[in-house]
């Protein structure tokens, strides 16, 4: 048995675009996984108390853990799994507001400038998948 894999059949491989989008989860993602970690550990809100930190940490990680098989999704098959990573999308914006929100009302400026900086992030990706998904829905396949 070879240690290789069979290539991906054409329609399953992903486009110059949507690997830059993969990418561009992958990024979400990963962010979301270093600050649920620090949260947990209490590195960004020492003697704060337990439930400031951990409530955060826990929310990222799900989150987090949402970006990943919303990702998985769509790099398996970029047509089906399109709609998949558009939810997880919408579930971290959602997270998101729900983060900023708790944020503004008394979360350390690290916390405020990190939710600042990916929630567009996070709907420019959503923007970018719903395209896609918009065109592949019509019959013409997700967009370049």
């Amino acid at each position: 048995m070879s240690a290789m894999t069979a290539p991906r059949p054409p329609s399953s491989q992903l486009s110059t675009g949507d690997r830059r989008l993969a990418a561009l989860m992958a990024f979400e993602a990963a962010t979301l996984a270093v600050f649920a970690v620090l949260h947990l550990s209490g590195v960004l809100h020492p003697g704060s108390g337990a439930a400031n930190g951990y409530g955060a940490g826990f929310a990222e990680a799900i989150i987090c853990l949402a970006l990943v098989l919303g990702l998985r999704a769509f790099v398996r098959s970029p047509a089906r799994g399109r709609l998949t990573a558009l939810a997880a999308t919408v579930f971290a914006i959602l997270g998101f507001i729900v983060g900023l929100t708790f944020t503004v009302h008394g979360g350390a400026p690290i916390d405020l400038i990190y939710h600042a900086t990916m929630f567009p992030v996070l709907i420019v990706t959503a923007l970018m998948l719903g395209r896609g998904a918009g065109a592949a829905a019509l019959g013409g396949g997700p967009r370049d």
